[in-house]
């Protein structure tokens, strides 16, 4: 089992920045996969992006075209620890933001992740 706990979100005028947390705990694989997703109500949940962590610890990154060179992933080893760097937000960018995490290979699919956070919400006002 896997447990993720998120924290970092809020609310931020467009242009601003946020980074969310996401701290695993339990049995993790040596070879993980890594996602963030986000959802608004009535809409189907939205893949932000998927990290493939190799058994030597490299992470292998791909965005959503959405939020690609303004988001940015990293991760902490000591903390066990996924992080989300938010930059120039937009408005567009207001969604429930979950992380997920799924041992060997990546799927770009929400529904192949077994563990997910309680989700964070990210408010981007104009």
């Amino acid at each position: 089992q896997v447990q993720l706990v998120e924290s970092g979100g809020g609310s931020v005028q467009a242009g601003g920045s946020l980074r969310l947390s996401c701290a695993a705990s339990g049995s993790t694989d040596r070879n993980a996969c890594m996602g963030w997703f986000r959802q608004t109500p009535g809409k189907e949940r939205e893949r932000v992006s998927i990290t493939y962590i190799s058994g030597d610890g490299v992470v292998y990154p791909n965005y959503a075209d959405s939020v690609k060179g303004r988001f940015t992933v990293s991760r902490d080893n000591a903390r066990n620890t996924f992080y989300l760097q938010m930059n120039s937000l937009k408005p567009e960018d207001t969604a429930m933001y979950y992380c997920a995490a799924r041992g060997g290979l990546c799927s770009t699919e929400w529904s192949d992740f077994p563990y997910w956070g309680q989700g964070t919400q990210v408010t981007v006002s104009s």
